[in-house]
């Protein structure tokens, strides 16, 4: 028996939605975020997508580690599961990030990658194709814009740069 980590990059990062008993900044090697999924779910439609992230081949991302109890990892297992394979756009997977806590770990990591052979993997789109999808993208869990904005934000807050992320964001709130 032992503890289940869990690596965000997206809106994991600041809405988990699930117990954990430690939260820490985190490297995950060998994947980058992107805005490369279409979002016909959450942030779109199928007739009017919009624009999500997916860890995507190559580079690194830094994002949030999750230390989950054992006694909770099969419900949070679950509830990920629900929550990020709803059209099967993305690959469950389990590989080492660092944790940066007291001295930084190597631990292994639940977490989700971009499936580039599903049809909503957009690949890297222009800036002004991502900003178009971000502005009409509307779903089940509100505007696309908002998604964007929100974590840009928490990226600003770890201290993360991403310039292409954050012009989009700043074009997004000048309306």
């Amino acid at each position: 028996m032992s503890d289940l980590w869990v690596f965000g990059y997206g809106s994991l990062m600041w809405r988990p939605d699930f117990p954990y008993l430690e939260r820490h900044h985190a490297l995950l090697r060998g994947a980058h975020r992107g805005l490369c999924i279409y979002s016909w779910v959450y942030r779109g439609t199928p007739e009017v997508p919009g624009l999500v992230f997916g860890l995507d081949r190559g580079g690194a991302c830094r994002g949030i580690a999750f230390r989950v109890a054992d006694k909770d990892k099969d419900d949070v297992v679950a509830y990920l599961r629900d929550r990020e394979q709803v059209t099967s756009v993305y690959v469950e997977v389990t590989r080492p990030i660092t944790v940066y806590a007291d001295a930084p770990k190597r631990v292994d990591a639940l977490f989700y990658v971009a499936d580039r052979k599903n049809e909503q993997y957009a690949g890297h789109l222009p800036l002004d194709e991502q900003e178009r999808l971000v502005r009409q993208g509307y779903g089940k869990s509100g505007p696309n814009c908002d998604y964007v904005i929100s974590t840009a934000e928490h990226l600003r807050e770890l201290d993360v740069h991403d310039a292409k992320l954050f012009e989009l964001a700043r074009r997004l709130q000048q309306g």
